[in-house]
């Protein structure tokens, strides 16, 4: 399989269609073994319209995987771990930042951390897409401003039986009292 450079092998055809600010995704080295080293220090990840980020914010760690494998299971570290650090970071705007951190608290570190991890492939390049596809829904949610809330007032018939409700509460620990003399 080639990609559009000439380069052979799967893990850069698993990435084409990946951009990074217009850029095609360029990952060092992948086939020879020594994981993904290097990315263009220009390079940047873009989610949704106007949300980049550079690719410098990105750290990856890879470590092995759970599940089936075969003979190379023991060998292959194919689990990929992006480490964003959200809380410091100055390529998201600070609504988004907030509703980021809000939205995904549970994947936060105390350092503010964002981690996301896939393993859901026996691929290391297919585990790297699953990663920043995560990522970039996960900032895609973030980006859209909530919904305000439009207060509504409480119709007829709520309010009848709210009374009704109140009336019925009321006889029944009137009951309760001694009868007065």
């Amino acid at each position: 399989m080639h990609d559009r450079q000439g380069h052979q092998g799967g893990p850069r055809a698993v990435l084409d269609g990946w951009c990074w600010g217009g850029r095609r995704v360029e990952i060092a080295d992948l086939d020879a073994g020594r994981g993904m080293t290097a990315m263009h220090s220009s390079a940047l990840f873009a989610a949704g319209g106007s949300l980049v980020i550079p690719a410098d914010e990105l750290h990856w760690q890879f470590v092995r995987s759970q599940g089936p494998g075969g003979q190379h299971v023991n060998r292959a570290s194919t689990k990929a771990v992006l480490r964003f650090h959200a809380a410091a970071s100055t390529s998201l705007p600070a609504a988004v930042r907030g509703r980021l951190l809000e939205q995904q608290r549970s994947r936060l570190t105390d350092a503010g951390d964002l981690v996301i991890t896939s393993q859901r492939f026996r691929e290391q390049p297919r585990n790297i897409a699953d990663c920043l596809a995560k990522l970039r829904e996960m900032l895609e949610r973030a980006a859209q401003p909530p919904r305000p809330r439009r207060p509504t007032r409480p119709t007829r018939g709520s309010v009848a039986r709210r009374r009704v409700a109140k009336q019925r509460r009321s006889d029944t620990k009137k009951l309760r009292k001694p009868p007065a003399d």
